[in-house]
């Protein structure tokens, strides 16, 4: 049993969530979508893990069935958030616009979230062509997507992640462009065109980029061990869907060592991509200021507390506890990252 499987889903999944409040103050919806499916994902794994720890029971056959789907969602999802982001850092970096009207913001925001959201979600609706039977269930990992592996599942499945990171690259690509052409001026034109410092910009990009890259290795190696026996020939949607309501079931004695730790290292690939994100934004300096307000407002709270006895002895009216509110400083340091750009 991988006892570390669920401790280290669950782990990753409140971690992701540490950049969470700086984030929803400036209205980011690609870093908010990208956190919001990091935490749908790793907490889906660790409750697949605890679930199916050593035994390969079919339960909660309703919940595998979401559970596979925002699976398949998450492939396309991950690096579809990095591209919104990209792209607006593409236009931040450029001169084509400084400043956005509330319209323009709107608009700008609807494209974010049919690009986060979706997208994925026509994933999950197309993989039901290349879905050849309910869901498969393996020992201690839990219930995983069904694929039939044909030049349709490279297509609907394999693919457009790839394309999708082409497409990142592109934007990122250009926004180094944008940077070289006015390095001597860039610190200015980027204090005018949004709130953001070069340091949370090229923070933002970094993660992007890394994501990326770890998003290509992952989908390429699970692609050609995957693809390593050929493909099987489509003959007719009757055929691939014949056995649809099947579920495969996989005992851990019985998988070949070299598959079981492809399944392994490719269950990893989703806790890492938590880790990743939350390094770049739960130790910069916007973290440590964050967290300086919140101790300061927690050591306010503790000593009027504890002040509250000795109040009372004296015959005085107690207070209530105090609203927690965030530094006024702390919260000006908070403005929109993208206030600038254009949609």
């Amino acid at each position: 049993m991988h006892y570390e499987l669920p401790i280290a889903a669950f782990i990753a999944s409140f971690i992701v969530l540490i950049p969470l409040p700086w984030h929803w103050r400036v209205r980011n919806v690609p870093t908010l979508s990208l956190i919001a499916w990091l935490f749908i994902s790793n907490m889906t794994y660790a409750i697949n893990a605890v679930i199916w720890a050593g035994n390969i029971e079919v339960v909660a056959k309703v919940w595998c069935d979401i559970t596979t789907k925002l699976q398949v969602g998450s492939n396309t999802a991950l690096p579809t958030c990095c591209l919104c982001l990209c792209i607006h850092l593409e236009r931040i970096a450029s001169v084509r616009q400084v400043r956005m009207s509330p319209e323009q913001k709107r608009r700008r925001m609807i494209f974010d979230l049919l690009l986060c959201w979706g997208l994925p979600c026509i994933t999950m609706a197309l993989h039901y062509i290349v879905q050849g039977h309910r869901y498969d269930l393996v020992e201690d990992f839990g219930c995983r997507p069904a694929v039939y592996v044909s030049l349709a599942s490279i297509f609907l499945f394999w693919l457009p992640p790839i394309i999708i990171v082409l497409l990142t690259l592109g934007f990122a690509g250009a926004a180094f462009y944008h940077f070289f052409c006015h390095r001597l001026t860039f610190e200015r034109h980027l204090q005018a065109a949004s709130s953001l410092t070069p340091n949370r910009y090229f923070r933002l990009m970094a993660m992007s980029l890394v994501q990326m890259i770890w998003v290509t290795i992952v989908t390429v190696s699970n692609m050609v061990f995957t693809l390593r026996e050929g493909l099987r020939p489509w003959i007719s949607w009757a055929d691939v869907h014949s056995d649809f309501g099947r579920i495969g079931v996989s005992p851990t004695a019985f998988i070949p060592a070299q598959t079981l730790l492809i399944i392994y290292l490719s269950w990893w690939a989703i806790p890492i991509s938590a880790l990743l994100f939350a390094g770049f934004f739960a130790f910069g300096e916007d973290a440590k200021r964050e967290y300086s307000a919140y101790w300061h407002a927690t050591v306010r709270v503790v000593r009027r507390v504890l002040r509250r006895p000795a109040a009372a002895t004296l015959g005085a009216v107690p207070v209530g506890l105090p609203t927690l509110t965030a530094d006024s400083k702390s919260k000006s340091h908070y403005a929109s990252e993208f206030d600038a750009t254009d949609s």
